[in-house]
């Protein structure tokens, strides 16, 4: 499992994450999450709101790949690993609580994402590496 630092959990809290899965039959699909936040040092959490294609694929596949990306600063991670979709217990009423403070729509689902793995998406000559601490 791999560990986000502090500059990485700052950094999703300040952008855009994108989710991007395979249905059982190879096709992919990607989408923003708004709700994608850290949940701990090997985990993210995030809202599904709608129930829709990535919920069927990562309850096919169980796995996913989220982006973070930030355009002015040409900054950004990837991180990959197994999700899991909750539709009850503690991380379906985080996703609950976190709904219910930002007055946000109540989720269908919570998915978190054990992360695997990590790589750097800063423009330049490491772009698409692997993340070395």
């Amino acid at each position: 499992m791999a560990t986000l630092t502090d500059e990485m959990k700052a950094y999703i809290s300040n952008n855009l994450g994108y989710i991007a899965t395979v249905d059982a039959n190879g096709e992919p699909d990607l989408g923003p999450k708004m709700s994608i936040r850290v949940l701990d040092d090997q985990h993210l959490i995030y809202n599904e709101m709608t129930g829709k294609t990535i919920m069927a694929d990562i309850e096919a596949t169980g796995k996913a790949l989220v982006a973070f990306a930030n355009l002015d600063n040409m900054r950004g991670y990837r991180f990959g690993g197994k999700a899991t979709v909750y539709r009850a217990g503690k991380y379906f009423e985080n996703a609950q609580q976190w709904a219910t403070s930002g007055n946000h729509p109540a989720p269908k689902a919570a998915v978190v994402i054990e992360i695997e793995t990590i790589w750097t998406l800063d423009a330049g000559p490491k772009a698409g590496e692997l993340y070395q601490a």
